[in-house]
């Protein structure tokens, strides 16, 4: 085999993870020193991601190749949301399951609102001036805010596969766009609600250091350090051990539609191969169940997650993918999408902003501000966007906001699961995007339902 540089296959991958690697932490120096950028709280990975895009729309950086982002971009999401499924969770109070089950709700349901938003957008204007727009092409707004660059990634390949063209590069811009609206509105209100003497802003933008103890690190029965093979080895080993379940068990399941209805199997394969880290996800859970039930029966006495390696491993991915998901825009790509790009990102932000705010003065009583900003940070950004701007107005998260985002998202993944249905079936045919447009009204009503009265005769009782 040669290894010189002339092999170029042998090391392209390399110089391409280095270059990353170089920009996050120039990222990183950036927003620690630049009190503009500092000002802004703009996450590391993201300022890297457009540091990236911005020397690749200039072709200052040729070998990076979109094709290697696109790739790293699909990978890490669904290694990311396993490693996070694997964490063995902590045992919580049924109130505290109950706000979390409304949290998930909350989430979801901004989603849908976000939905609706982006569906009237371009079914107006598919229907008016722009009769060529992919009229399902709104839907990818939930996915873009809500979800971030990741879930945009993957439903705009979806659609641009489905007819779409440029579908994911205007799933991503729109993902770049909710980052800005996260950092940018997020920040100017909390100085806004600051003079007004609603929140009390923190003085200090170091990060708060609180007291350390070994139960961060690790729990009871774990894996000792002594052993001869290292705890983030066996991370590691789990992690992807369940992304080759995941290739397995979705190979297996198109096959099989290809067996029973080749029409149908060229529909759910795109489908579920572009949202294979929820199966990934169904897996990991279903491998962190099965470890418990070993527990039980006494035939395995040591825990091998381990919660802190996992969060760390997952945090890595997920900056990593949001890095290559927002340098793989393809600006060019842009050109006919620009007006419904410009009104879905101003009334994303706007429906997302006020929306929110309603939902979290009556579901998050006593810290409503702390509720609606990390709540408002997180679905327009990530779940990093949103601890961002918590820890402006509550940096040693003495309030539930935080944990609010965590066991929220839990429940989130299942009060999705309908909200995929319909994106799957939204682009199908105009009729079905109009029967989706409904659908989506009913089931945001349901949901808002839930939120203001499940629990409430068990307080009164």
């Amino acid at each position: 085999m040669d290894f010189s540089s002339t092999n170029t296959a042998l090391w392209s991958p390399i110089i391409q993870i280095g270059i990353i690697a170089a920009l996050i932490l120039l990222a990183n120096i950036l927003r620690r020193k630049v009190a503009f950028i500092q000002k802004t709280m703009i996450p590391t990975a993201v300022l890297a991601g457009f540091i990236l895009l911005l020397l690749r729309s200039f072709n200052l950086m040729p070998i990076i190749t979109t094709e290697f982002l696109e790739t790293v971009t699909y990978h890490t999401i669904a290694l990311g949301f396993i490693a996070m499924s694997l964490r063995v969770p902590e045992k919580t109070m049924e109130t505290e399951k109950m706000i979390g089950s409304k949290s998930g709700a909350l989430i979801v349901s901004t989603y849908l609102v976000q939905a609706l938003t982006g569906l009237i957008i371009s079914l107006l204007l598919a229907y008016t001036f722009m009769p060529d727009l992919f009229k399902a092409s709104g839907i990818l707004l939930p996915m873009a805010y809500g979800q971030g660059p990741g879930q945009a990634n993957n439903v705009g390949s979806t659609y641009e596969a489905l007819g779409m063209t440029g579908g994911r590069s205007f799933g991503l811009s729109l993902a770049a766009a909710g980052y800005l609206c996260a950092c940018v509105v997020g920040v100017i209100f909390i100085n806004i609600y600051s003079r007004k003497g609603k929140v009390n802003k923190t003085t200090s933008r170091d990060e708060v250091s609180g007291s350390i103890t070994v139960d961060m690190f690790e729990d009871k029965n774990e894996v000792p350090v002594s052993e001869s093979i290292d705890r983030l080895s066996i991370q590691m080993a789990l992690i992807c051990l369940i992304y080759l379940l995941t290739y397995l068990v979705t190979w297996g399941i198109t096959e099989l539609f290809m067996l029973i209805s080749p029409g149908l199997a060229n529909t759910v394969s795109t489908l579920l191969w572009g949202f294979n880290f929820i199966i990934g996800s169904m897996l990991a859970a279903g491998c962190r169940t099965f470890f418990a039930g070993l527990k039980k029966v006494k035939l395995m006495n040591r825990q091998y997650q381990n919660n802190y390696l996992l969060s760390r491993i997952s945090g890595f991915l997920f900056d990593v993918m949001i890095i290559c998901g927002i340098a793989s825009i393809n600006i060019d790509d842009l050109q006919g999408y620009w007006v419904p790009f410009v009104l879905m990102a101003v009334a994303g932000g706007i429906v997302t902003f006020f929306y929110l705010m309603y939902i979290s003065k009556k579901l998050y009583k006593g810290y409503e501000y702390e509720g609606f900003f990390s709540m408002y940070g997180m679905l327009t950004g990530t779940i990093s966007s949103g601890v961002l701007l918590l820890r402006e107005i509550d940096p040693q998260m003495k309030t539930p906001a935080a944990n609010n985002l965590i066991t929220g998202s839990s429940f989130g993944i299942a009060f999705g699961a309908p909200l995929l249905i319909l994106i799957g079936m939204a682009p199908k045919s105009d009729t079905m995007t109009l029967i989706v447009f409904g659908l989506v009204i009913v089931y945001l009503a349901a949901l808002l339902l839930f939120m203001f009265k499940a629990g409430n005769k068990s307080k009164k009782k």
